[in-house]
């Protein structure tokens, strides 16, 4: 009896159980968890035990862009791939994602496909790759990617069979992770507005009052109402006037700062939450909110021009309110003052 046979074959069946021990944690995932980054964190772990590669990521294409960028690297350049952007075709990557299939290459330096100033750029030589693409209904998503220089193992026909296993479970998780996202984002988003709706404000001032109480910081928040939404339908038609309240709604989406979060409140009135803020910012943002506004260009359906404006309330926690129900009547006490005060203008609740 061969003793290497013997040995070969304790190797095969090892590699084998940790396959199938793999297979039974990706499945856990797949059943236990929504989160897209912890979902594709765990994974790729599972990649990362089986193959051993030198370095590892795991493109998603960019809907907007249709890029791909790096969503997890695992390298000791990370961080700046993560500010690298593959067009599709571009690179091996870009090839995959393109095509749709999966490329095993021993030495990608005889590969045309390869995209050698990637290498340059991060100080890395690539010796060889199996790249897989991410597929849901036809429709590829991402890739895998997997790479080692010339120091490591050159990849192999079972590690590119492992890795497409284990992309079909990844897609399929991605899937479900983003279904339940856009799921809860039409349960909490108003639809005229594209802003968060008044069910989840509320939840929102109170999850956001609590962080301020607890890391004791101020709280800032804006309430507005449309002037003369009743004047602009009945001299336009509903139709304009709907459409006015969505571009009001886009406009205060693209002029708030990436922590503050707006609402339609309800009709033609907005709340924009401020974390952070005192009430002297809070008034500042409110007045440079209110001036964009005037300045932007608005038109009815026949190109008449249309001009908005808003009415104003600040109010601040805990300066004006001790609960998030005592704020909203602040800021909406704030606003009707500036209502009483001519419209188009700013008030802080007093």
């Amino acid at each position: 009896m061969d003793p290497n046979s013997d040995a070969d074959a304790a190797t095969r069946l090892k590699a084998k159980n940790n396959e199938f021990i793999s297979l039974i944690e990706i499945g856990k995932v797949l059943t236990s968890c929504l989160d897209v980054h912890e979902v594709l964190a765990l994974l790729m772990k599972q990649v990362e035990r089986l193959i051993k590669p030198k370095v590892w990521s795991l493109l998603l294409i960019d809907e907007k862009t249709d890029e791909l960028v790096f969503e997890i690297a695992v390298s000791p350049v990370a961080k700046s791939l993560k500010e690298i952007r593959l067009k599709k075709g571009e690179g091996i990557a870009g090839w995959v994602a393109l095509h749709g299939k999966p490329l095993l290459l021993s030495d990608v330096h005889k590969d045309e496909r390869f995209a050698s100033h990637i290498d340059k750029k991060m100080s890395f030589t690539t010796k060889s790759i199996v790249c897989v693409p991410l597929v849901i209904k036809e429709r590829v998503i991402g890739v895998i990617e997997l790479i080692n220089s010339y120091d490591e193992l050159i990849f192999n026909d079972a590690d590119l069979a492992i890795l497409s296993a284990i992309a079909d479970f990844a897609a399929i998780a991605l899937e479900n992770a983003r279904n339940f996202d856009r799921i809860n984002e039409l349960v909490i988003t108003d639809d005229l507005t594209g802003l968060y709706n008044s069910s989840y404000f509320g939840q929102l001032l109170d999850n956001e009052i609590e962080r301020a109480m607890g890391c004791r910081t101020t709280l800032s928040l804006l309430f507005l109402d449309l002037d003369h939404l009743k004047k602009i339908n009945d001299a336009h038609g509903h139709l304009v006037g709907s459409r006015m309240l969505s571009e009001l709604g886009r406009l205060i989406r693209e002029n708030i700062r990436t922590s503050d979060m707006a609402a339609r409140y309800g009709g033609d009135e907005y709340a924009v939450v401020l974390p952070d803020t005192n009430s002297v910012e809070a008034f500042a943002l409110a007045n440079k909110l209110l001036a964009t506004m005037l300045s932007s260009e608005f038109y009815s359906d026949d190109g008449k021009p249309i001009r908005l404006s808003a009415s104003f309330g600040v109010a601040n926690f805990p300066q004006d309110a001790e609960t998030g129900v005592e704020l909203i009547r602040a800021a909406d006490s704030a606003m009707y003052s500036a209502k009483q005060a001519g419209r188009g203008v700013v008030r802080s609740f007093a």
